[in-house]
């Protein structure tokens, strides 16, 4: 069976016309037929620009998948539901999620704290290794001391990582994780397939990256304006022997 995939940095919601507007996000995601979703910049009850909305789960309840959530932030209530007012990653299943759980990766000082958040999805009877996350922003020396953590923490089993990895082809992190994994892109993408152009110049940053006998059929990006970044989705199959 197929497996329809895609990572998508969602901004909070916000646009690049700086419109909040989660439903434009649902359209992305519905709109590519994927079964399963990493999405990166999620928020739950914490911004008054954003709602204090608990945005992973009104995007789950919308499409009508399963939902798994990892909070790199998680403060204080500050919304008038007194939810804890949290900030992270999601991932989205309509094949169910099992297994969910979330491993922290190393922290710099002054940086927020950025984490792996795992779970298992069953394929043809196989289960498939579900790993999102969002690597740090500023810094290539403390995404690659988290992308050596991500690896440490790899094995022989089927294996989809997703995310925005905010470096781009070539740099320590990506030669890092390419001696471990499949960069779908780069495998089956036609062009540069930059996912980042809210500034220049447009930066490939965000990844589908594949394990275990996993093999990308075809890999897209889905330009909107929902978001400051491009969704990436790839179709995924098992190897066949």
């Amino acid at each position: 069976m197929p497996l329809t995939c895609l990572t998508y940095n969602i901004h909070g919601g916000i646009g690049m016309d700086d419109a909040l507007d989660l439903d434009r996000i649902v359209d992305v995601v519905r709109a590519s037929g994927a079964d399963l979703v990493a999405l990166q910049e999620v928020d739950r009850h914490r911004r008054e620009l954003t709602g204090h909305v608990d945005q992973a789960g009104y995007l789950a309840r919308r499409l009508g998948m399963e939902l798994a959530y990892a909070a790199c932030l998680d403060d204080e209530p500050v919304a008038p539901s007194g939810e804890r007012a949290q900030y992270g990653t999601a991932l989205l299943s309509r094949i169910g999620l099992v297994d969910k759980g979330i491993r922290h990766l190393p922290c710099f000082d002054g940086s927020e704290q950025r984490g792996v958040l795992e779970a298992e999805v069953q394929v043809d009877g196989t289960p498939v290794r579900v790993l999102g996350t969002h690597l740090q922003w500023d810094r290539e020396d403390e995404r690659l001391a988290q992308a050596e953590a991500i690896v440490a923490g790899l094995d022989q089993r089927p294996t989809i990582l997703l995310g925005d990895f905010n470096t781009e082809p070539g740099s320590p992190t990506h030669r890092l994780l390419a001696t471990h994994l499949d960069d779908a892109w780069a495998g089956v993408g036609a062009g540069p397939g930059a996912t980042f152009t809210a500034e220049p110049p447009p930066r490939r940053i965000d990844y589908i990256w594949l394990g275990g006998g996993l093999q990308a059929r075809t890999a897209e990006i889905i330009d909107s304006v929902a978001s400051d970044h491009s969704a990436l989705r790839v179709v995924v199959e098992l190897g066949r022997t």
